[in-house]
């Protein structure tokens, strides 16, 4: 897998991302997309990918998150998806994990809140988006509901507080995850996360 590769691919990517921010009722919300992230299961393509990237943006942070370096490429040219222009793509080094398939994995979308826990972010969105309620108590049928299946392709979610050495912004995560694709909401944009880690 090289930089070529994912530009040939993300097209479909950004379809079928389109179509899971339609399925979960976040479209209407009209959130920025402050990053999308890659999965690559070796050093030397991390490296690899690394280097190319460079030539098209600029390493803004390499910071070490759950003992692995990750990178913050900001883009001199934003990718798009629909009407979001995406600025920076997260390059995680390979961790103990393997993942099924290389590439393109997830975006994730800035919802504004002032939330410093993952419960007060869920409530915030459940506010704007009550048919969310169900998906994160994990109702597998209003799961399959909004998938627009009937297969046991339910949505799952995570949520998560990834925090980096440096970081002094509180960025709790919400992802839905099906059909291996991601989508994460998350407060704070990637770029005010990697300011905070300048902070003395």
């Amino acid at each position: 897998m090289n930089y070529q590769h994912l530009q040939h691919t993300w097209a479909d990517f950004s379809q079928r991302i389109s179509a899971f921010i339609h399925r979960l009722g976040l479209e209407n919300l009209a959130l920025d997309c402050d990053h999308a992230a890659l999965r690559v299961n070796d050093n030397q393509t991390a490296q690899l990918l690394v280097d190319e990237f460079s030539q098209h943006g600029k390493i803004i942070s390499n910071n070490i998150i759950n003992g692995r370096p990750i990178l913050i490429i900001k883009l001199a040219e934003p990718l798009v998806i629909g009407a979001m222009k995406i600025q920076c793509v997260e390059l995680p080094f390979p961790s103990e994990k393997a993942y099924p398939v290389e590439g393109w994995e997830h975006i994730e979308l800035v919802f504004p809140s002032q939330a410093q826990t993952c419960y007060e972010l869920v409530a915030e969105l459940i506010e704007k988006v009550p048919r969310l309620a169900d998906v994160i108590a994990g109702n597998t049928i209003a799961s399959n509901a909004i998938a627009g299946s009937d297969e046991n392709n339910d949505i799952k979610v995570k949520q998560s507080s990834p925090k980096g050495d440096k970081e002094r912004l509180a960025n709790p995560t919400i992802a839905f995850k099906a059909n291996g694709i991601c989508v994460k909401v998350h407060p704070h944009d990637i770029q005010k996360i990697v300011e905070s880690e300048q902070i003395g």
